[in-house]
């Protein structure tokens, strides 16, 4: 049965083992071998980071296509709009295109960890949190997603990945677990020729006759 690891993401700290820099990596809490990042993490977000020991896992669970739902509570600058809220939930339009229709609302301040260093805020400007649930990943789709309805994140917390959350874990900690999940097989392509193009299968039956060869041409 495969494992995964849920891994409460402290802040400034990449989603990798191996850094040519002075940054904190994956390397500096996780301990366990084999088990490698389900997908990524800003560094400079904090939150839910799912690691798995198993590749088809793995992928079923960072790729985009599967839609598996991200939950996410972002604290942005100003008093949030119904406005803002109904553009986030009808899809924003990025460089990059148009996101998908997410789920969103104004919540309360969450019992969050203090972070270190804390916001920026500024004097006589309000803050708000929002829960945004969506099923993509573009890059730093969440922050340019507030930023593109007029509410530039302050700070992004991941709190669930699917039915996973980081309820009982402290930034850094982490907890194993066995899954009982159904992972799609990829799909099989035919064979390809030197270019990455399928090849065309030539066959020399036409309505279960056998078609006439041009004279000269040889019978393989």
């Amino acid at each position: 049965m495969p494992k995964i690891l849920l891994f409460n993401k402290p802040f400034q700290v990449l989603t990798q083992f191996t850094t040519e820099d002075d940054k904190s990596t994956l390397a500096d809490f996780i301990t366990q071998p084999g088990f490698y990042a389900a997908g990524r993490l800003d560094y400079d977000s904090e939150g839910l980071l799912i690691l798995t020991d198993n590749g088809p896992l793995q992928n079923h669970l960072a790729n985009p296509k599967f839609k598996m739902e991200k939950t996410y509570w972002a604290q942005v600058e100003g008093a949030v709009t119904d406005e803002a809220i109904r553009r986030l939930c009808e899809g924003v339009e990025l460089k990059d295109g148009l996101t998908r229709p997410a789920k969103a609302k104004v919540i309360p301040d969450p019992t969050l960890w203090p972070r270190n260093p804390p916001i920026r805020e500024r004097k006589n400007i309000p803050t708000s949190w929002i829960e945004l649930k969506i099923t993509e990943g573009k890059n730093r789709q969440v922050r340019r997603m507030t930023a593109a309805v007029g509410f530039p994140t302050l700070r992004l917390v991941r709190y669930a990945i699917g039915e996973w959350t980081i309820d009982n874990l402290k930034p850094a900690q982490s907890k194993l677990l066995e899954v009982d999940i159904t992972v799609p097989e990829p799909k099989k392509s035919g064979p390809r020729n030197g270019y990455g193009q399928k090849r065309k299968t030539e066959s020399r039956f036409k309505n279960g006759r056998k078609k006439r060869l041009p004279k000269g041409s040889l019978k393989n």
